[in-house]
């Protein structure tokens, strides 16, 4: 079969149009019409007859069919014209990614555990102390009912259990999973809800004393602060000053001095309201602050002020007083109305409208409410209630939740007609000045010790919250005031803010001890404490304002302060991350079919292979150390890392519980190693762990699942490791069953072990390529090793190195380490960090520093060829990638990088998806896949762009031939086992 070319043009220099893109249909038609079953060897038989759909099933409804294509995203054109025995395969596909999916643990009820207990406990009276699978799988159905259910999950969950493999869990196992599960899922919501404001708090310092009485945000995304005295100051999210201006200082100097008490921005309109201490609302133009009018005569002294806009050109303004009285002024066709009161007579050099006379507007409505006995605290309008809040600091009404405007019925509203045709008056409510005090039905009064300082109404969450003197943040269900539905304790100071972000869920409280506090809205927990020496704010707190657009909080003490939430910088809203910090290391488990992944920061995440969804987080704490390597045991059940400090732990990692810790107790040199690399091994009926870093040794240790210990040491070290060792850092091992063990360090030697004697049977040191001998400081570490087996040496097993720039350098170690041949593995003289093969080793896959994948077909492989190119190579990511792994059952390619990432990939390079994206995949349907798109940081690298030195991001031929680019695709596809569900893509239709 001669060699060609095969171009994804999705990603292939940088060229995004579609070349033979296959619809939904055609993908799932490739099954019936060209697809033949795998032969034991894992080669395709291509004479072997063509799988056929079985014509007399019976075809699903239209509307099931339908259904399925809306649920299965796809990125080309769609119709419904096709077979529908096509859409039950893909039906079919859908059915086996999820029919492993695990036993929900949370749904089981107290009576189904009691239940379980006694059955447990009837085997131990019959002298059984464990339970074996079958027999759980028999339990499980019958005590939780689900006796027409699969035992896939049943099995998984016992598995899961039994992670040492013993084949036989007791009660107390059970519960203990049950124990953790539960404690790492609330400790992954708990990481999910993690928030902190950046320490200490940005300040800016006042020049006088004068406290601000409030702080707003404007359209433009400026802060706007006024003190008593009138001074209005704008400032940038950052606090740097961009002016100020005096707003009563202006006019006869002979007045008298004003004070404000609020004020509040009117975006609609572009206007500010200022309430004063001379009974006035005045308005000022937002961005020239020029006076524009006042409403002046007030019954009382305005101490708090609310706008809200409710309508086409209609608001709400509010106030409420020193009396008690809350004040609600209703205004339609709001431009004209203000362009009418701007052309009135001015007062003081500002037109003044009185407020008797504005009452008397057809567009304005007037209503003022007798609320409280005491001053009000705050008011607020909140339309999506169409209620107004109140709040003052008595005990009995200390929050009032009440109409804007009375019910009324029809012997009432005649009563008004006559009074206003009396008094010549078109008014439709309250024409009498006297406070009016709402009937019981038209509000809702909750009494709280102390009474109510601050308090915030949530529609999204049907909340309130409410805080005071008392130093207790208290949650309320807003239609019922009979009792708190929750008390948050934490303050030791009295609250004088309150704010809930619907959008984040969080509710921020700020105490006038300067104590900022943020919680959890659903589960009523603090996730983050500021306190005042942390922040750095201090002096007496005279006004708060959140700004959820800036995800910052503004506090005006003796300085302006601001508190910004600690976000991860994104840089573009497209990029998918799968960790919050660098990738070091991945891994699949074909018992749970889970992919791990584990960070620097000691995060160790599980993935649902045929999803893409986080299963598990864990980690992450301060007494762990940073991770750098990990594998799993033979049955793939539990999962090993090592760290920076030395230590091998062993963890049950669906659980996240740590069984064992493997270490040096007295190291030699009295110093904590980092480990490089780590493996579990079995030689003979023994299993081991064996660990290489930086101490350069090889640590030993063996695998008893009987051994209870929490700490373990290792064996003691082997004579010719004592003496006769490698000089530098380890930084890979490999073995080859029987008894060989390959080590590679940082200085290019490799060592060959015999694990049972403990003897060196060779050594060899990687030869630098032969254009670059006189080169100095050439990086010739061995970052990898993997042994394989070639036609061309059936009687030996062939030793496969990274090298210098690139290469890879193959040794035959039977025969004492005898140097067979190199080549070029990275065509862009990029360092090769990461090796794999498949299970009958005919792929090699190669990953570089900069991001790229290559795969060599190593049936066809020479040794003496000078420099073999690779069939397909891919760009994954934008840089070094970490982890790799070729799966067989399922024909993929897995990669983790440093870039945050984990990924999937389809053996011919096509995009499946990064673990952690919001669209979930199945494997063995391509429709689901991201394909034929790439990575969005990886198209947009300047190093993916046609003509830089590392170009060609998509999958390509290198050898640049044009034809037959089909047939080499599916003689590399085919190398791989493929399940018998499996979706291939030959004999498939341009869309």
């Amino acid at each position: 079969m001669s060699l060609g070319k095969r171009v994804r043009s999705s990603s292939s220099q940088g060229r995004l149009q579609t070349q033979q893109v296959s619809s939904i249909i055609s993908d799932l038609g490739a099954t019936a019409e060209g697809m033949s079953p795998t032969s034991r060897s894992g080669r395709w038989d291509e004479e072997a007859p063509r799988v056929k759909f079985h014509e007399d099933r019976k075809d699903q409804p239209q509307w099931l069919v339908q259904e399925l294509l809306r649920q299965n995203r796809r990125r080309h054109t769609v119709t419904l014209g096709d077979k529908p025995q096509i859409i039950r395969q893909q039906h079919h596909s859908i059915d086996l990614t999820h029919r492993l999916c695990s036993l929900k643990l949370d749904e089981i009820s107290l009576d189904d555990l009691q239940k379980l207990k006694l059955a447990f406990e009837e085997f131990e009276a019959g002298g059984l102390r464990c339970m074996d699978e079958k027999s759980f799988e028999r339990v499980v159905k019958t005590c939780l009912g689900l006796t027409n259910s699969s035992n896939a999950h049943i099995q998984s969950l016992f598995k899961k259990i039994d992670y040492s493999g013993q084949g036989r869990i007791s009660w107390g196992q059970f519960c203990s999973h049950m124990l953790h599960e539960y404690k790492q899922k609330e400790e992954s919501r708990r990481r999910s809800r993690q928030v902190a404001l950046a320490l200490p708090a940005t300040v800016k310092t006042q020049g006088s004393g004068v406290p601000i009485v409030n702080i707003h945000s404007t359209p433009d995304g400026a802060i706007v602060t006024m003190r008593e005295d009138g001074a209005m100051c704008f400032w940038s999210p950052e606090l740097k000053p961009q002016r100020t201006k005096h707003m009563f200082n202006e006019g006869p100097t002979n007045r008298k001095s004003k004070w404000a008490s609020d004020f509040t921005v009117m975006p609609e309109y572009n206007k500010l309201l200022i309430a004063t201490g001379d009974r006035e609302l005045q308005l000022y133009e937002l961005y020239t602050l020029e006076a524009y009018c006042q409403i002046s005569a007030l019954d009382a002294v305005p101490l708090t002020v609310d706008y809200s806009y409710t309508g086409s050109d209609k608001c709400c303004i509010l106030y409420g007083d020193m009396e008690g009285c809350v004040t609600v002024i209703l205004i339609s066709s709001v431009g004209d109305t203000l362009r009418l009161w701007n052309k009135l007579a001015k007062t003081e050099n500002i037109p003044n409208v009185t407020i008797d006379t504005a009452v008397l507007s057809p567009n304005v409505t007037f209503v003022r409410w007798k609320v409280h006995r005491d001053w009000v605290t705050q008011a607020k309008y909140f339309p999506g209630f169409q209620a107004v809040v109140s709040s003052s600091n008595e005990d009995s009404s200390s929050l009032v939740i009440g109409r804007v405007l009375p019910l009324t019925d029809a012997e009432q509203q005649l009563n008004e007609i006559r009074e206003a045709c009396y008094e010549g008056r078109t008014k439709k409510v309250q024409l009498s000045w006297t406070p009016q005090v709402r009937a019981s039905g038209d509000q809702t009064v909750f009494s709280v010790y102390k009474g109510v300082t601050t308090f915030d109404l949530c529609h999204k969450h049907s909340l309130l919250v409410t805080g005071g003197r008392d130093r207790l943040v208290r949650t309320w269900n807003p239609h019922c005031s009979g009792k708190a539905t929750g008390v948050l304790k934490g303050h030791c100071a009295p609250v004088v803010y309150l704010c809930i972000s619907s959008e984040d869920s969080q509710l921020f409280s700020v105490s006038i001890d300067n104590t900022v506090k943020i919680w959890d809205v659903q589960d009523q927990c603090c996730l983050f404490t500021a306190d005042p020496k942390a922040s750095r704010i201090h002096g007496d707190i005279s006004a708060c304002s959140y700004v959820p657009a800036m995800k910052s909080l503004f506090i005006a003490a003796d300085c302006v302060a601001v508190l910004s939430l600690k976000i991860r910088q994104q840089l573009c809203s497209r990029l998918t991350v799968s960790h919050n910090d660098p990738v070091i290391c991945c891994g699949y488990s074909e018992e749970f079919r889970q992919v791990v992944s584990c960070t620097e920061r000691s995060v160790v995440k599980v993935w649902d292979f045929d999803t893409g969804c986080q299963v598990l987080e864990f980690g992450g704490t301060d007494d762990l150390s940073s991770i750098t390597c990990m594998t799993f045991d033979l049955r793939g059940r539990r999962l090993i890392t090592g760290g920076k400090d030395g230590c091998l732990k062993i963890w049950n990692f669906n659980t996240g519980q740590c069984l064992k810790t493997l270490k040096k107790v007295s190291p030699a040199d009295g110093g904590c190693h980092e480990l490089c690399a780590c493996i579990f091994l079995k030689v003979h009926s023994n299993c081991f762990v064996m660990s290489v870093g930086r101490d350069r040794k090889i640590d030993i240790y063996p695998d008893v699942p009987e051994d209870l210990r929490r700490l373990q040491e290792p064996q003691p070290p082997w004579q010719d490791d004592r003496g006769r060792g490698h000089r530098e850092d380890i930084l890979c091992v490999e073995h080859c069953p029987p008894s060989l063990l390959a080590t590679g360090a940082y200085d290019g030697e490799i060592i060959v072990w015999n694990v049972v004697s403990g003897c060196i049977q060779s050594r060899f040191v990687s030869p630098p390529p032969a254009e670059y001998q006189n080169i100095q400081g050439l990086d010739s570490s061995v970052t990898s090793l993997i042994f394989v087996k070639l036609q061309q040496f059936p009687s030996a097993s062939l030793l496969i190195c990274s090298g210098a720039v690139g290469f890879l350098n193959l040794w035959n170690v039977h025969d004492g380490g005898t140097f067979v041949s190199s080549f070029q593995a990275s065509r862009f003289h990029q360092k090769i960090t990461k090796l794999a093969k498949s299970e009958k080793d005919t792929l090699l896959c190669a990953a570089d520093q900069i991001g790229y994948v290559f795969i060599y077909d190593m049936e066809t492989f020479a040794p003496e060829q000078q420099s073999p190119t690779a069939e397909i190579f891919w760009r994954a990511h934008t840089t070094t990638i970490t982890g790799l792994q070729i799966v067989d059952s399922d024909q993929v390619v897995l990669t983790s990088s440093a870039d945050y990432t984990v990924r999937l990939w389809s053996a011919r390079g096509e995009f499946i998806g990064t673990f952690g994206q919001s669209q979930s995949w199945s494997v063995h349907v391509p429709s689901s896949w991201a394909h034929p798109a790439v990575p969005y940081e990886v198209l947009t690298d300047p190093q993916s762009t046609p003509g830089a030195d590392t170009h060609l991001p998509g999958v390509i031929s290198p050898d640049g031939a044009a034809a037959d680019g089909g047939e080499l695709e599916l003689q590399i596809h085919n190398k791989l086992r493929l399940p018998p569900e499996s979706i291939g893509d030959s004999g498939v239709e341009e869309d």
